[in-house]
């Protein structure tokens, strides 16, 4: 009986027309005569995609598994690198060190948007793990983990942005190739796989992935899941995602988006074993933020 209910829930959503075709694919599918060849989730979000600008798209898809909180929307900014560049802002580099929200750093710097650049270590203003930007270096420790996001190139041959992964890249000799680089947590490798161990633990999350034709995607989940949960699920996306590499989670994990005639805000909220609520309203002072510049034409 509760999976009938459920049933008709959802086919309510549709048109009399639509339900018909749905309630005929159900019943082939039952008798084995019908295979889909697209996942309910493509079906939904195959037209998310807004544009907000020549080269600057924004999609909120649905999560294909509910979350035990919030909305369970998955938000990607997507921009194109040939008309707009990443920009890396560290509280470091200022005298003395201030820390803002997505929002400020944003709106002080003409940014049009940003998204936490990494975890930060207890001082509240170096990067967990390796980070600098022409000569400025805000941590000079480079860790185990696997990933760099590496921009403004020294050559012009190389990609505009890259995510290294040390796996199956040399990046003692690309580390000279870019003039900005900040090592995270890998999530998805060079193969195209989910690389986090299954968990518990649930939060919400920022993160940031190229797609296969070198698009930059800032990625923002405010409802908590897994990373392991979470990975699989942007590979279901159709966005295309080629790498990714995490930033943030919890509370201090942001987006902000200010294209002048669109603005959008999003901020995190949930984390096992701190923050078990989906109620946070607040945008955290962060000290080091990725941010979004437009390219003079």
């Amino acid at each position: 009986m509760r999976k009938e209910k459920k049933t008709f829930k959802i086919l309510r959503c549709f048109s009399p027309e639509a339900r018909k075709c749905v309630i005929g694919l159900l019943l082939l599918s039952a008798f084995g005569i019908y295979q889909p060849t697209m996942s309910f989730a493509d079906s939904v979000n195959s037209t998310a995609w807004k544009n907000l600008e020549p080269g600057l798209d924004f999609g909120i898809f649905k999560a294909p598994k509910k979350s035990a909180f919030g909305d369970s929307l998955i938000r990607v900014l997507r921009a194109d690198t040939r008309l707009f560049a990443l920009k890396l802002l560290n509280s470091s580099a200022l005298t003395p060190p201030k820390r803002y929200s997505a929002k400020k750093w944003v709106n002080k710097n003409s940014l049009v948007a940003a998204i936490n650049a990494s975890m930060f270590q207890k001082n509240q203003v170096s990067s967990v793990s390796y980070m600098k930007t022409g000569k400025h270096v805000n941590s000079t420790w480079v860790s185990k983990d696997k990933t760099v996001l590496a921009f403004d190139p020294t050559e012009k041959n190389m990609p505009t942005v890259k995510i290294i992964d040390r796996e199956c890249e040399d990046f003692t000799i690309l580390r000279n190739q870019y003039e900005t680089l900040i090592q995270s947590i890998r999530m998805v490798s060079c193969k195209g796989g989910n690389v986090w161990e299954p968990q518990n633990k649930m939060w919400s999350t920022a993160a940031i992935g190229i797609d296969h034709h070198g698009r930059v995607l800032f990625i923002h989940v405010r409802s908590p899941y897994s990373t392991h949960e979470l990975i699989n699920m942007l590979l279901q996306l159709p966005i295309d995602l080629k790498r990714a590499m995490y930033l943030e989670g919890g509370a201090d994990a942001q987006l902000y988006i200010n294209t002048g005639k669109v603005e959008h805000e999003f901020i995190g909220s949930y984390s096992t074993g701190s923050r078990e609520h989906d109620e946070n309203t607040f945008s955290r002072p962060v000290p080091n933020i990725l941010g979004l510049v437009r390219l003079k034409k």
